[in-house]
Formats: structure tokens, sequence, C-alpha cells
């Protein structure tokens, strides 16, 4: 029987430093979700090679406290590891990563069910960002983490840590135990141990999370060490080879299928011009070995992620495609859309005060970091539209709403309904590129008081261009074609690590919180270049 064929990135856009496990004959990916909420996504499959969005893990405030968290902070490279019929989560909830210091809180929930309820979350410790949990063969539980040293003339990525995890008494025991300090790659970091045949195997992320990005592995007959650097890493990279459609490749995780396969899911990037990549990290993931000296390789041969790589011996199991239109009649959120650092709640967000729409309260600006109204999903193909339509009936210029493609507070591109003194109720475009706002873009389109307006943005690859619809008239355009590559991990010279969206959002600067109807929100892929 031939094989099934996965086509890479198996999830598409936003979708970071995955980490997968499998409990029985199902496959779990959870990625990182940094300032947006619910956090710590976590897609499903049964062949590894089809995957649904399946839940979030932490969908309370009490277990993820994001309010004030500074842009591509939030939740760092979650571990999902699933032992004796219990699920663990372990992730990181960043507060500061700017200077010297990171401020790096780990927390650990638990739950019999992937599904949830997750627990309230277990404080481990702050001593450095991307931990895993190991779960030995005699039952004991090891926290496995990166080690940041702030001090001058240090190596800030000052190896790789171990330390007891006791389940009876909910906090980790005993010394910490450095067992690695990386190769010459240097910014050790995102490990995760394995047992197999008599080694421990410990897989790193080294290089930095952008182009010289890597895995490399190291082994040692001993949990505690000393650790044997693969000689042949690093066993991923695209670093040195930009004709690679996957680039960024790095940050690993293995998976060991019921079939008796090993399986690598890895973070990778897709670049539209030069090195801007408008999704975001992705998720790819290649097919592995155990070499005759007993080293973990690519079954291909190479060092190189694949963009088609050959699926375990397991029958086809596809989901439905979810749907390209919501038309707001559930009670809930559909499980596509995210929240900026705070969850959905009736103060600022119901989808039942008007049935059939979605109703937003205007609250913060798109700078803030605490209270925004904002609702959006992650663009996932290079060539794409959205739509929505929506009323709103502004009283002054402070009182702002519609469609956004969105980074963080420092980037975006918004088409938005306002009120100005001398044209009333008007539309136009608003544009922030590293923090520097501009209302320019286009002139100001004067609407009909009471009437309702469909918004409309169609992007292809690196540009977008508005369109807008007053009443029941045709599209028109609105503004130029306007360039998106500030809206990438790659710009400015700063490092960062989400990727874009695209929803609706509401602002009311003078805090009396003036409501927008959205009636329906549409995105689709499209053919482009």
């Amino acid at each position: 029987m031939s094989r099934n064929l996965i086509q890479n990135p198996i999830l598409r856009g936003f979708h970071p430093d995955p980490s997968v496990c499998r409990a029985g004959e199902d496959y779990y990916i959870a990625t990182s979700t940094f300032e947006w909420f619910p956090g710590v996504r976590i897609h499903h499959s049964r062949d590894l090679v089809n995957w649904r969005v399946l839940t979030h893990a932490l969908t309370r405030k009490s277990q993820l406290d994001m309010e004030g968290d500074l842009d591509s902070g939030g939740v760092w490279a979650p571990c999902l590891s699933y032992d004796n019929g219990i699920f663990y989560l372990i992730y990181t909830d960043v507060k500061s990563r700017q200077g010297a210091f990171k401020d790096t809180p780990n927390y650990l929930v638990t739950a019999p069910d992937i599904e949830g309820p997750w627990s309230e979350p277990v404080y481990l410790n702050s001593s450095g960002f991307d931990p895993s949990l190991f779960h030995d063969t005699d039952g004991r539980k090891w926290l496995v983490n990166m080690l940041w040293d702030h001090r001058t003339h240090k190596n800030s990525f000052a190896g790789i840590v171990l330390q007891e995890y006791s389940t009876a008494l909910k906090r980790l025991i005993g010394p910490v135990i450095p067992i690695y300090k990386g190769t010459e790659l240097g910014l050790t970091e995102g490990p995760h141990l394995y047992r197999k045949d008599g080694w421990y195997y410990l897989i790193t992320a080294e290089g930095g999370t952008q182009y010289n990005h890597a895995v490399t592995v190291a082994r040692s007959r001993n949990m505690e060490g000393p650790y044997e650097t693969d000689p042949r890493n690093p066993v991923l990279t695209s670093a040195g080879n930009r004709d690679l459609e996957l680039q960024k490749a790095g940050h690993a995780c293995l998976v060991h299928t019921h079939t008796d396969e090993w399986y690598m899911v890895h973070l990778c990037g897709r670049p539209v011009k030069e090195k801007y990549c408008n999704l975001g990290r992705e998720t790819a993931i290649q097919r592995c070995i155990f070499t005759e000296d007993e080293w973990l390789a690519l079954a291909d041969g190479t060092n190189q992620p694949s963009l088609t790589v050959e699926g375990p011996d397991i029958p086809a199991q596809p989901f439905p495609s979810p749907a390209e239109r919501d038309d707001f009649d559930k009670p809930v959120l559909d499980i596509r859309w995210s929240t900026l650092r705070v969850p959905a709640d009736e103060s600022w967000l119901s989808l039942r005060e008007r049935p059939g729409f979605l109703r937003l309260l205007g609250r913060e600006s798109m700078s803030s970091l605490h209270r925004q109204s904002l609702v959006a999903m992650r663009q996932q193909a290079f060539c794409c539209s959205a739509e929505t339509g929506m009323e709103f009936e502004p009283e002054h210029f402070q009182q702002m709403a519609g469609l956004i493609i969105y980074y963080d507070t420092k980037d975006y591109v918004y088409l938005r309904i306002t009120h100005d003194e001398e044209l009333g109720k008007c539309l136009g475009i608003v544009r922030s590129m590293d923090g520097v706002f501009d209302d320019s873009v286009c002139a100001q389109i004067p609407l009909l008081p009471g009437a309702s307006c469909r918004l409309k943005v169609i992007i292809l690859r690196e540009s977008a261009q508005f369109y807008y619809s007053a009443g029941n008239t045709s599209w028109e355009k609105i503004g130029p074609s306007l360039d998106l590559c500030h809206l990438s991990d790659d710009f400015p010279a700063y490092i960062r690590f989400t990727g874009t969206f695209i929803g609706m959002c509401v602002q009311d600067l003078s805090g009396t919180f003036q409501a927008a109807d959205f009636d329906y929100f549409e995105y689709k892929e499209i053919s482009g270049d």
C-alpha cells in the first residue's frame, strides 16, 4: 500500500515552537500563542497528515494573566506530554524580554482529557524559558530548561539544566543539575529529552530563531550526563541555503508513532519577499530514523527540511474544512478566533445582546498592552481575502471601528470608520509602521449616518488592497495597494515572534464604550501569483 504524503507546513500561519505528543493512536501538537488569548493552541491528528484545531489549554485568566504583557511576550514554547492517562502542559508567561533581563515564570497544568478542563497552574521556576517535562521509565519526572544568565561577559544562554518534579508535592525538588552547554552554534534553547535503547537523547534548538536556526542532538547513557554531541550536527537546518522554501528550520520535538516510526515536528518560516515572513513562524514535520550507530537523522539522508514527506503507515483520516464564513449565530466564539491579552467576556464582547451579530464595546487604542477590543484570526495563506459587514455610529474622532490587519502594537493596517468634525461619519485607512502612526494613507470617504457598511481586504503575498461597500452598493477600492512587509517577524531590526492576524476591532478613546456590531466575517484563501 502506498503511503500518504505530508505537505509542509502542516500548521500554516502563526504556529511556532511545536510540541508533539501521542496518546494511543491520537497525535497532538501544542504551539506558542504569545500575547494572544486563549493560550496554547492544540491541534489534533490521527495520521500526521491531516490536522485540525481542537482546543486551547489556557482559557481562564487564573491560568494566564497577560494584561500588560509586552509584544511577543506571554506564552512561549509550551511542552505537551502524556503519561499514564494524564496530559501535562508546561508553559512560560514572559513578562519582560528586552535588555539584559528576562522575567520568565514557568507553570504546569494537567488534564485527564486533552479537551480539558485543564487544572489551575502550578508555579515551577523562573530561571529560564523553553522548559519541557521528561517522564522517565522509572516514573520520575524531570523539568528540563535553558538557564538565562544576565551578567555582563557571560553567555546569556548558559546551558541546559535538569531538576526533578514531584507530582505528590506539586513542586520542583532536589538540586538543579547542569547537563549540557550546547555547541558552537550557540543560543542553546528549546530542550527536549527522550529515552531509547539505553540512551538519553537531548534535542536542542540553536543558532537563534531566525535564519541560522538549527536542531542539534546530544546523547548520554546517564540522564545527568556527560552528553556527547552528534559529530554530524545540526540534524536539521535551513541555514546557508536561501533557495529552500522552508526557512528558519529549528525548535524541534520528536514523536514515536504507534506504528513504530519516528517523526520530528519543527518550526519554519516562508518569506514572501527577500526575508519577510508575513505569516509568522509555522510548523512542519520531517520523517526520522536512528542510524546504525544510534544517532538521530532525517530519513531522506539530508539535514534540510522537505516540503513533501512520506507519512506513517496509517490510513488517511481527514477532517472537514473549517467554514469560510462566520455569521456569529452561536453563543460562543468559533475556536479560530483570538483576542489580545485578555479573555473574551461579556464586559466588552457579546454574541447575545443582538443575536446574529458580534457586538464589541470600544475600549483602548491599538497601542494598548492592556484592554484592546480586538477579535482576530490567523492569516494562513499568502493570498487571501477577508471581509466583514458592520454597523457603527461614531460620535467623534476618538471612536473608531473596522477591519484590521494586525501584527502588534507597532505594526498594523486598519480600515476604520470614525467621525470627522467636517465630514461626519467617514471611512479611511490608518497605518502604523514601527510605531509611527499615519492617518494620511488616503482621503477619508463620507458615509451616510445609520447605514451599514461592508469592508474587505485582498492580500496577495506582500501587498494588500482595501475595498468598501456602503449600504448595498458594489465594492469600491479605497486607498493604494499597501506593502505589508512590516507585518513580519523580520521587521525592523529587533526580533519579534508572532504573525499576521486579520480581524475586527473597536476603540473608544474617550472611555464611553461606544459599540460596533459586526454581522459576519469571511476569510477565504484565493489563488494568486
